[in-house]
């Protein structure tokens, strides 16, 4: 087994205590129709949390729009109390498996070491180091044997795990997932959940977008709670109410039980 990635340097907090991601007011319209209205919300230090909601609720939207990925109507961002664009390597993203380009010609331990780049610097020249910091990825989610594999003859799992890879190497401190457990194999969800363990040991926090209701309460600590605005918020267990669950989900949420 290679040895496990180390933690980077960060930036401190001048306040030890300062939330790893902080929104205020944020609002985004696609084609002049809101997809997300004044959402306020400060995430817990360290943990993993579980962005979820009805389909069309602006999960992901709320995802693009913290990394800057979508311009928003209004609001703010910070990460670790400063601006987004001074904390950009502080975070690592793994986006929804459907929006990449698969066919690119690149193997697995290429796009992992992409996720160094933010330590390379573009137009660098990428270092024996770097390279081993990628392999020590790969092998923390079980895709050592497959670095030299183009990522298109990978199979949906296998992908998924480049691409988690690729988050670990950033060696960041806040990680935003895009339904990282969705459409995948047993194998791959269990190295998943065994990374997400792993990373909320260490003291990370990892917001991810999540789909299965069912399984919130087994995986997570806390919830964010979306509708197009912020319905509710805090430990599973104080959150994933029938209460709240009809306000997010309206109808669709009767006959749910999810905590037990």
């Amino acid at each position: 087994m290679l040895q496990r990635l180390r933690t980077r340097n960060f930036i401190p907090p001048a306040d030890a205590g300062v939330s790893p991601l902080s929104v205020s007011g944020l609002s985004v319209a696609y084609h002049r129709q809101l997809a997300l209205h004044d959402v306020n919300w400060t995430a817990p230090t360290g943990g993993l949390v579980a962005v979820v909601g009805p389909n069309g609720a602006g999960k992901s939207t709320f995802l693009k729009a913290v990394l800057g990925l979508v311009t928003p109507l209004a609001g703010t961002v910070e990460v670790y109390g400063r601006p987004l664009a001074q904390q950009r390597g502080l975070i690592g993203y793994v986006p929804q498996r459907e929006s990449v380009d698969w066919d690119f010609p690149v193997n697995a331990l290429d796009v992992v070491t992409m996720g160094r780049y933010g330590m390379i610097g573009w137009g660098r020249r990428i270092t024996g180091a770097h390279k081993r910091a990628g392999m020590e990825a790969l092998d923390r989610v079980g895709m050592a044997d497959y670095a030299r594999r183009q990522i298109g003859q990978l199979s949906g799992g296998q992908q998924q795990r480049v691409f988690l890879a690729r988050a670990l190497a950033q060696e960041a401190r806040l990680y935003f997932m895009d339904e990282p457990l969705a459409g995948v194999d047993a194998a791959t969800e269990q190295t998943i959940l065994a990374v997400l363990r792993e990373l909320e040991a260490e003291g990370r926090t990892v917001i991810c977008v999540h789909h299965d209701l069912q399984t919130v309460a087994a995986t997570f600590d806390h919830v964010l709670m979306l509708n197009r605005t912020l319905v509710a918020t805090g430990p599973v267990a104080d959150t994933l109410t029938d209460a709240n669950l009809r306000l997010a989900y309206g109808q669709r949420a009767s006959g749910l039980s999810l905590l037990s």
